[in-house]
């Protein structure tokens, strides 16, 4: 987010703080690893942990499809998460502590909601929803509010190359002609540059010679 528009939120902190219960998906996620997250994540889909980490994959990405699909992970984790909430008699507003681990999953689909948002153009629910973030948790806007923000990026931004330099791009593009376009294009080896054609250079052929040597003869035998 390019400004902050947001501000705490003083009332809600008069609310009761509400605490979601364990989520097994963590200490699955911890203990089984990255090769089984989406067994994971199909096997405890009320999880918004695992959403949000499937939201936050896919802004890291940083492609229009994939700032679409973020956008679709973190509102399914942000509703099971407000679905947990209501059971916990959450009430639409007060305190979701971060420093309690369960809740954290919410939380995370709340800001990547944000910022998928955001990429794709819908301002308004973007600014709801950081300024719920920070109703929430103070804590987790504190601990979010900078992460997974796009950087400006520069157009036409030369790659550089191992040795420091750049012109990465052009360079790639002109290494492009294979040696197989030099040959259509007429430079050395070109299939249409017979060496068998070489007028005035060609080596003579064998009758060539004879020949050569038959009319030699007949010279001497004249002058003779």
């Amino acid at each position: 987010m390019a400004e902050d528009q947001t501000h705490p939120n003083l009332l809600a902190e008069t609310e009761p703080a509400t605490r979601l219960p364990h989520d097994p998906a963590i200490a699955e996620l911890a203990d089984r690893g990255r090769q089984d997250f989406l067994a994971v994540v199909r096997e405890y889909p009320a999880s918004s942990l695992c959403w949000a980490l499937l939201a936050e994959g896919s802004l890291m990405a940083g492609t229009e499809a994939a700032d679409v699909a973020a956008y679709a992970y973190a509102r399914t984790g942000y509703h099971r998460g407000l679905d947990a909430l209501r059971r916990e008699g959450w009430k639409g507003q007060g305190p979701i502590p971060w420093e309690h681990l369960a809740n954290q999953g919410f939380l995370r689909s709340l800001w990547a909601l944000s910022v998928a948002a955001g990429r794709i153009g819908e301002q308004d629910e973007a600014q709801r929803c950081e300024q719920f973030l920070r109703d929430s948790s103070q804590t987790a806007w504190d601990a979010l509010h900078t992460t997974l923000v796009p950087a400006d990026e520069a157009e036409d931004e030369e790659v550089p190359e191992p040795d420091g330099t750049t012109g990465g791009v052009e360079k790639a593009a002109a290494s492009d002609e294979s040696p197989s376009d030099e040959a259509e294009n007429g430079t050395d080896g070109s299939p249409d540059a017979d060496p068998r054609e070489d007028g005035d250079n060609s080596p003579e052929r064998p009758e060539d010679e004879r020949h050569a040597e038959e009319s030699r003869q007949e010279a001497v035998h004249v002058q003779g």
